[in-house]
């Protein structure tokens, strides 16, 4: 008995003539949107704002960076926006001095291991074991 593999099933269905299904809910709402923009605001302040929302659905449907959808670096832009954040500032000296010091006394360079690298290493643990 024969049967038929499907292929393609990554491409997405035509439905409204050239448009997928969320290409036309893209261009529809934003074609919604500023219709009652329209209809509610004063000409040139519904022009103003029907603008960028035409443009941001047109790239919704159409525009894909790094054949990604665009809803996707949206997505992900609104997602870093919420998250926390956490800014770390430690102040280093600079290698050459260090180099200096540890050079003069021996005339070898021996990296200085210390406790305190220790703990610093062990507290970065914990920060990206509580972040994630």
């Amino acid at each position: 008995m024969q049967f038929q593999t499907p292929q393609f099933i990554e491409i997405e269905d035509k439905i409204f003539g050239p448009l997928t299904f969320k290409q036309f809910i893209y261009i529809a709402g934003g074609i919604g949107i500023s219709f009652v923009l329209y209809v509610y605001l004063p000409f040139l302040i519904a022009v103003l704002l029907i603008l960028p929302i035409m443009l941001f659905s047109a790239a919704l449907a159409f525009y894909k960076p790094n054949n990604k959808p665009f809803i996707d670096i949206v997505e992900s832009a609104f997602v870093y926006f919420i998250s926390g954040k956490l800014y770390i500032w430690q102040k280093k000296p600079s290698q050459k001095k260090e180099i200096q010091k540890e050079t003069s006394k021996t005339g070898l360079y021996v990296p200085k291991l210390s406790d305190s690298k220790l703990k610093d290493l062990a507290w970065g643990l914990d920060v990206h074991k509580k972040i994630q």
